[in-house]
């Protein structure tokens, strides 16, 4: 496999299966193995903040996880047919989870999302193992009490939905203390699960249009959105030699 860069970032080319495979090969025999959805907000986010872009460089696995960046890695090369979708991918995940047995934790969200998207889970994934949920809202000198409870559920694999960069910051100095051998961060996808909130018609999916269906729904989401422009400038800027991550390479 071999990687990209877009703006500094890392983005391993795999599509759903290739990443579903390995990612259950790290719960098996891993420990602490970060994996990094990826999405242009946070490669916009990561051009303002070195310690985020070193997370998602270091992470076991930087999965794609937006229409934008897919259309970057393949104008650059990559071998890359679909995003790898928070949603699809926890759903993917927990099916085998529950064929081999390996049980999972879901942290994030607030009060109760966590345990109603637990409980759907395991109605369609019969012999799922949920072996605890927490909501999202703890203070930083609370982590101790989380972690503790995630070591002690015998989790293989923990999803945090607690919205980046918080998850990914907060994987990244935690997941060894858990014992779980893979924690993935997926943003809102316990909303999604648990049916908090609707997700786009499968035809706006297919069209990657996901992103405005979830504007109309949710107009406060408006400020996320200037995200998307910024990338694709930043991207030209880039692609001409003008953009900070080729001047960044450049002086080291």
């Amino acid at each position: 496999m071999t990687s990209v860069k877009i703006l500094g970032c890392r983005l391993d080319p795999l599509d759903s299966d290739a990443a579903v495979e390995q990612i259950l090969s790290l719960a098996r025999g891993g420990r602490g193995a970060q994996i990094v959805t990826l999405g242009t907000e946070m490669v916009v986010y990561a051009q303002r903040d070195v310690r985020f872009r070193a997370i998602v460089n270091d992470a076991a696995l930087s999965l794609c996880d937006t229409v934008g960046l897919l259309a970057v890695a393949r104008r650059r090369g990559a071998d890359l047919h679909e995003r790898v979708a928070g949603v699809e991918l926890i759903e993917r995940l927990a099916s085998g989870a529950a064929a081999e047995g390996l049980p999972i934790y879901l942290l994030g969200g607030g009060e109760g999302v966590a345990a109603d998207a637990a409980a759907a889970l395991q109605r369609r994934h019969p012999g799922l193992r949920v072996t605890g949920t927490r909501n999202g809202y703890f203070r930083d000198e609370e982590s101790a009490q989380v972690v503790a409870a995630i070591a002690a559920s015998g989790a293989r694999m923990i999803f945090a939905g607690m919205g980046f960069p918080r998850q990914e910051y907060w994987l990244s100095e935690h997941l060894h203390e858990t014992g779980c051998g893979v924690g993935i961060g997926v943003g809102g996808s316990f909303d999604v699960i648990a049916g908090r909130i609707e997700r786009a018609p499968q035809p706006v999916r297919r069209l990657g249009l996901e992103w405005l269906y979830r504007l109309v729904k949710e107009p406060r989401r408006w400020r996320r959105q200037l995200a998307l422009p910024r990338f694709v400038w930043l991207v030209a800027l880039d692609e001409l030699g003008l953009g900070p991550a080729r001047n960044e390479a450049a002086r080291s």
